[in-house]
């Protein structure tokens, strides 16, 4: 009788993000430079250049992607624009910010701390790669009841009290009021 196989294998995450890169190459550096990210495997594509990688970051695995003509995923714009963020938690987001800086991370959103007791920023990866990232580490525990008695608006400074980011498309995504329709990015 042959042994019953695992829908989602014992070593596996059950959702990893596969990060569609323009350079899947320095991405992999990037990830391992900055973010301490260790390499599980890598897979050359037909060319010869790195087609995926997958990585962990701490115990979260991420997958590194190349683009593929016949596939519809495209790396995001370079100006930080995207619908998906990337959010890390770090032990101290100040080195982590640093370090990726040194490696070539544009600060889209410079450090601050937030009201519910977490220190963050946002950065783009070199070349607008696979990005972007939102890092934190928690500073401050609070309890659920001082939280949600804290108030915050969506105004032209952004959610959360950021500053605006440096993007035109974030910048307008994040400056709309609350129950307001978002207007298209083209207008």
């Amino acid at each position: 009788m042959a042994s019953k196989v695992k829908g989602v294998p014992d070593d596996s995450s059950v959702v990893i993000p596969r990060l569609v890169c323009r350079d899947p190459a320095a991405a992999i550096d990037f990830c391992a430079r900055a973010f301490g990210a260790v390499e599980l495997n890598r897979r050359p594509g037909p060319d010869g250049t790195v087609a995926h990688a997958l990585m962990t970051i701490g115990p979260a695995m991420v997958m590194i992607e190349a683009e593929w003509p016949t596939l519809p995923s495209r790396a995001p714009l370079t100006d930080g624009s995207s619908p998906v963020v990337i959010f890390v938690y770090v032990e101290d987001v100040d080195q982590t910010i640093e370090r990726a800086v040194a490696n070539g991370a544009q600060v889209l959103v410079p450090l601050q701390n937030q009201f519910w007791g977490d220190r963050i920023a946002w950065i783009m990866d070199p070349r607008g790669m696979c990005g972007p990232w939102q890092l934190e580490s928690r500073r401050q525990q609070r309890r659920s009841e001082r939280i949600d008695g804290l108030r915050f608006s969506l105004t032209s400074e952004g959610p959360m009290d950021l500053p605006p980011l440096r993007t035109r498309g974030l910048t307008r995504a994040c400056s709309r009021r609350a129950g307001q329709p978002r207007a298209p990015l083209g207008h």
